[in-house]
């Protein structure tokens, strides 16, 4: 990239009505979108409910691993996931992207299989890898189809409209867990495993657009070509600024449903709206409390409303200074989700932090998208996830550690029975129970004792500290960008 470029001075298009926008999209365009929400509907069905399944201490039927372990099986996860699509991205592009749909969605099924079946540490894990791999190949697929049919005048809303619906499914995904693991936790993965081939039959009701790559050289000359065009200064700087964010950002999906069932007291909620059952958490041992999965919806279901909204209304914005934004708003509302326990001020975070996402997730997909050179769009793509798989990757172990010493219920109650009551040898499944025979006190009295002792509240703040950075990072980097980027851009 050269450094002597001069500043581009032609002027900014207009870029039409959000009708207008929104009719010049092609059948491909709307058909990988239903797609995509198919398989985030399957996807999120395990998605919100698996950190409870995986570490949750008094799940019944759960693996009852460590805050450590889980961490440890979403660090693999996330490689997979995030960092296999920067080669399948480029595959992508030489092979087509319906074949690889074709055959990310037999992987993912085999990976939903797995996780249904398997309950030892290692077993599980290679199910959640192979899931995981499944959608590292899905994503090129889906997102490269996107850029090859938007164009600048359409792309914030078409990115805002692929983000709906891929939350109509994350929407979707949550009740559907409910209702699942309602009969059995093995019932989750079966249906979700069905869901997602229904994607078999979408293949099968658009042509696939042209990837625009060169659709030559064999697999290890697309490896090649892969990696080298990776070291771009610009794309580096904005692939590590982003993996900060990520790093926050999982945060809601990864650790907040186990500190919501651990500590967040939503009674009054569901008393003062009169929450129907099956919105509620239905083995605690508190006054009801609307499950997690339910509290978290909040994020899809507010996105679902407004993202294609927001998205044209940003749609004038400079996209960096858009993501700029949304991080910080994100980071604000990760620290009002757990700052109390409170169960309006945690539903109010989630409201924030949501939009904050929408601000600035899928303008990190339009960014890569506008500035990918021609016939790289799926390569470019397969960036995309780069630094979502370097932040979520980090960030999991990081969180395992920090959430196992300052925030597991189970731990802390252990703790505190060592230390107030010299009782040792209880096991995390028992913690609260002991506790609550030993002190004579409710589940909830003990809950709020174990909060007064131990501060669990304190964990947000390092995590919204490392957005707060990402988003000053970014700040700058708009600055830097702005001479060799179009004004529209």
């Amino acid at each position: 990239m050269s450094t002597t470029t001069s500043p581009p001075t032609a002027p900014v298009e207009h870029k039409g009505s959000l009708i207008s926008q929104l009719a010049s999209m092609s059948r491909p365009f709307w058909m990988v979108n239903i797609m995509e929400m198919f398989e985030r509907l399957a996807y999120y069905g395990v998605r919100v409910v698996i950190p409870i399944y995986i570490a949750q201490a008094d799940e019944i039927g759960g693996l009852h691993f460590t805050q450590i372990e889980k961490g440890q099986i979403f660090l693999w996860w996330a490689l997979f996931q995030s960092l296999v699509p920067m080669v399948s991205g480029g595959f992508a592009d030489r092979y087509g992207y319906k074949k690889t749909i074709f055959v990310s969605t037999i992987i993912k099924i085999i990976g939903y299989l797995l996780m249904a079946t398997q309950r030892e540490f290692w077993p599980f894990l290679f199910g959640c890898c192979t899931l995981a791999f499944g959608t590292a190949i899905f994503k090129p697929g889906v997102q490269g189809t996107m850029c090859q049919t938007l164009t600048k005048k359409n792309s914030s809303v078409g990115w805002g409209t692929f983000y709906m619906l891929v939350n109509v499914g994350g929407f979707l995904g949550p009740p559907l867990a409910h209702f699942l693991y309602g009969w059995s936790w093995p019932a989750v993965f079966y249906g979700c495993a069905a869901i997602i081939s229904l994607n078999f039959l979408m293949l099968l009701t658009y042509k696939d657009p042209p990837a625009g790559g060169t659709q030559v050289g064999n697999p290890f000359w697309v490896f090649w070509i892969t990696i080298k065009n990776m070291f771009n200064v610009r794309l580096l700087l904005f692939i590590f600024i982003m993996a900060g964010f990520w790093l926050m950002f999982m945060q809601l999906f990864d650790m907040l449903p186990n500190f919501i069932v651990d500590w967040v007291d939503s009674s009054a909620v569901v008393r003062d709206l009169g929450l129907p059952d099956w919105m509620l958490q239905s083995n605690s041992a508190r006054a009801p409390q609307i499950s997690q999965e339910w509290m978290i919806n909040i994020n899809a279901g507010l996105i679902v409303l407004a993202v294609v909204f927001v998205s044209f209304l940003v749609s004038r914005m400079r996209r960096v200074h858009s993501i700029f934004l949304g991080i910080i708003v994100a980071s604000i509302g990760l620290i009002l989700a757990g700052f109390t326990t409170s169960g309006y001020f945690c539903l109010m975070g989630i409201m924030f932090f949501s939009v904050g996402e929408m601000l600035s997730s899928p303008k990190m997909n339009e960014y890569l998208g506008v500035i990918a050179p021609e016939g790289q769009k799926g390569l470019y793509m397969g960036y995309a996830n780069v630094p979502q798989g370097i932040g979520w990757g980090i960030g999991s172990i990081f969180a395992g550690h920090v959430y196992d010493k300052m925030g597991d219920k189970a731990n802390l109650a252990i703790d505190y029975l060592a230390k107030n009551h010299d009782i040792t040898g209880i096991t995390r499944p028992e913690a609260m129970n002991k506790l609550m025979e030993v002190t004579g006190l409710s589940a909830q009295e003990a809950t709020n004792v174990l909060w007064t002792a131990y501060d669990p509240y304190k964990l947000w703040y390092q995590f919204a500290a490392i957005g707060i950075v990402s988003a000053v990072a970014m700040l700058f980097y708009a600055r830097w960008v702005r001479k060799y980027e179009a004004p529209d851009v």
